[in-house]
């Protein structure tokens, strides 16, 4: 069953900070005042912000939010209630504007936390967080991830409600809504995204666009011409054009028209003017990201008729946004019902809690021992095929896990047998995003913030550039995505420079919380997805060969040594220097130590699956590894900059410093130095 909306609002007492309780009547007028008060008073006293888009969207956050008669179903006291509708501003730099809402509202951010706009760990940081503010429900600021994240959010709702409601039992049903804007729409990320969601019919995501045609730079027209309801009708979308963005209840009709639509997203375009209510800036870039500056804020406070301090807000005002009864009351009625369907379905219930709460399966380290000792015995195979060994192992029995790919499902291997598509019925677990690298990405983050899901996507590893800053949000949001990047060096071969990765592992290992693995053979890509799938508190990014790798033979203390970064694989009594390597370089680096050992030259092969995972093991372990004094040699094919914080100005790094060529792998990884002899001569010359 569907809990009931919220019932209509009557008269409440509310105590204004410092003064008696009175009762009050709910005004939307003054309410819509507030919120642009509120925004030009908290950027004001930051000197710095963007008052523009929240004094223009005022109305429409009141039309949304309002407590009687709006659309969004939350609980002020219980912000992570799974059956809350989603809110994303995409446009992330009007975050004032969510702020005012959800401390008007009743969620636990006081008008002290609006004084502390923009400073240091404030709960009302400069763009939205999420898990820093209640109420905000993901990090936005990058213009267009936003309205990606809300996608992923949209889907993650449709895919748990075909796989756990049933009948008379609706216990995933909301909506999803996005707060946009041209900057949002210009970014090539909303075409991919839009786009796809039109196509999957994501029917309860509904997006208002600010449709006020001012950017940064002045006016749009002479950069964003679109004809954008077009664009959106071409995508699939219900579009609904011309909306007096200033009127509470033309938008509330529109609202209502958008939920009736049950098969398609649907745009609401908002005709507003940025910066509403500012007497001689509104309609003008000089509102957009700066502060209206103490004379003009004054001559608003006298066109409004808004006498009050600032942060002060009358009852009347606070009435129309608080929540505190009604959305207690709703999630009550939905709790009665999940006490019913939990009656009806207890193991669906026990799952479906499991799932959102994010735990993994009880018998997760059982299926995960399975695995690894399955690879261990998988013999000499390419590491993507390794993976998507793991992947059909534990995908059948870790119903959360939901694979992607950008169109390169037959080259990334990140499919498995009988998984259904998402995109040809109900209750899929995998996506073909098409070419939409950086839309995949930024619509997993968002089903990780839904909850419910630990999705994983695939495509090359050169083309993790476009997904850069999706990875990047991931790693700064703490949320569980996997990324197989796969065809991870010049071992790609004959599709030459241009697929060939070079800076990319590098590159990735300089985000902050992001583990970027490289493993040299079945099981280290194995010990790669189980470790993955662990980190409940970020990203990982798994980087795969294209050709096959030896398999190598470990004692149980070096299989358990995987997960912590960096082991010794083979060692000689003695050894006069160390050869480090990752992935398809550490077969290269034992081919090495054999011809060094003919040679009576002692080496030990050090084996990095994941640099920055040792990196912060303590000292005494890495030095363990790496004993101080003895020469170092690092073998990657990739760029050389990262190795260097390892083997010291007097080792050595074999990798790349230049592009790659076309050609056969086998000549590309002579032409660039990649053979036994090469590296055992550089290894010679750091004992000269």
């Amino acid at each position: 069953m569907t809990p009931p909306f919220f019932p209509p609002l009557l008269p409440r007492r509310f105590p204004l900070q410092g003064e008696e309780s009175m009762t009050v009547v709910p005004s939307v007028g003054q309410a819509a005042t507030a919120l642009r008060m509120v925004a030009a008073d908290a950027v004001q006293k930051a000197k710095s912000g963007h008052p523009g888009m929240p004094m223009g969207m005022a109305e429409i956050a009141v039309a949304l939010w309002r407590a009687d008669g709006g659309f969004v179903r939350h609980n002020p006291a219980n912000p992570a209630w799974a059956n809350r509708d989603r809110v994303v501003v995409s446009n992330g730099h009007g975050s004032m504007l969510l702020y005012a809402v959800l401390h008007l509202a009743g969620y636990d951010l006081s008008a002290e936390d609006l004084g502390q706009f923009r400073q240091l760990h404030s709960r009302t940081p400069g763009h939205p967080e999420v898990d820093v503010t209640p109420g905000v429900e993901t990090t936005t600021g990058p213009l267009g991830q936003g309205v990606a994240n809300a996608v992923g959010m949209a889907l993650a709702e449709r895919l748990l409600a075909e796989t756990f409601n049933r009948p008379g039992h609706a216990v995933i049903d909301h909506h999803t809504y996005v707060l946009l804007g041209d900057g949002c729409l210009m970014e090539g990320i909303s075409h991919e995204v839009c786009s796809l969601a039109g196509t999957l019919g994501l029917g309860k995501l509904i997006c208002l666009y600010d449709d006020n045609g001012i950017s940064i730079d002045g006016h749009v027209e002479g950069w964003f011409s679109d004809d954008t309801p077009g664009r959106f009708r071409a995508y699939g979308w219900q579009v609904i054009e011309a909306v007096d963005g200033h009127d509470v209840e033309a938008l509330g009709r529109a609202l209502a028209d958008a939920r009736a639509e049950t098969q398609r997203p649907t745009l609401i375009c908002c005709k507003t003017v940025i910066g509403q209510g500012s007497p001689n800036k509104a309609g003008t870039h000089d509102v957009h990201g700066a502060p209206l500056g103490d004379a003009e804020i004054a001559a608003m406070r006298v066109a409004l008729d808004w006498p009050h301090a600032p942060f002060s807000v009358p009852d009347a005002a606070r009435a129309v946004f608080d929540a505190r009864t009604s959305g207690a009351a709703a999630e009550s009625a939905w709790q009665e019902a999940f006490a019913a369907y939990r009656s009806a379905y207890p193991e669906l219930a026990a799952e479906l809690e499991r799932r959102l709460s994010g735990a993994l399966p009880a018998d997760f380290d059982a299926l995960a021992q399975a695995t690894l000792d399955a690879l261990d015995q998988a013999g000499d195979i390419a590491s993507r095929k390794a993976s998507q060994m793991v992947i059909g192992r534990l995908a059948p029995v870790v119903p959360e896990m939901l694979g992607g790919s950008a169109d390169l499902t037959g080259s990334n291997l990140t499919d498995w047998p009988q998984v259904a598509r998402i995109n040809d019925g109900p209750a899929g677990r995998y996506l073909s995003a098409g070419v939409r690298e950086f839309g995949l990405a930024a619509i997993f983050n968002g089903m990780t913030l839904h909850g419910g899901f630990i999705p994983f996507a695939g495509t090359f590893l050169v083309f993790s550039d476009y997904e850069r800053n999706a990875i990047r949000m991931a790693a700064l949001m703490k949320r569980r995505v996997i990324h197989v990047l796969t065809h991870d060096s010049i071992g790609l071969g004959e599709d030459g420079p241009t697929h060939q990765p070079v800076e990319h592992a590098a590159a990735l290992r300089l985000i902050p919380n992001l583990d970027v693995w490289r493993p040299c053979d079945g099981f280290e890509t194995a010990t790669a997805w189980i470790c993955a799938l662990k980190k409940a508190d970020g990203p990982s990014a798994l980087l795969l060969s294209r050709q096959n790798l030896p398999a190598q033979t470990r004692t149980p203390a070096q299989k358990a040594a995987v997960a912590r970064g960096g082991y010794v694989l083979t060692d000689r009594e003695g050894a006069q220097a160390v050869i480090l390597a990752s992935g398809s370089e550490v077969g290269l680096a034992l081919a090495a130590q054999a011809l060094l050992d003919a040679e009576g030259i002692k080496v030990r092969v050090v084996s990095v699956p994941n640099l920055g995972l040792f990196l912060a093991q303590p000292a005494a372990e890495r030095d363990a590894v790496l004993p101080r004094g003895l020469p170092r040699l690092a073998v990657e094919a990739g760029h050389t900059d990262p190795w260097w914080k390892v083997v010291g100005l007097e080792g050595d790094v074999v990798g790349m410093t230049t592009f790659g060529e076309s050609a056969p792998a086998p000549v590309l990884f002579k032409h660039f130095g990649f053979t036994a002899e090469a590296v055992a001569q550089r290894l010679r010359a750091l004992l000269v």
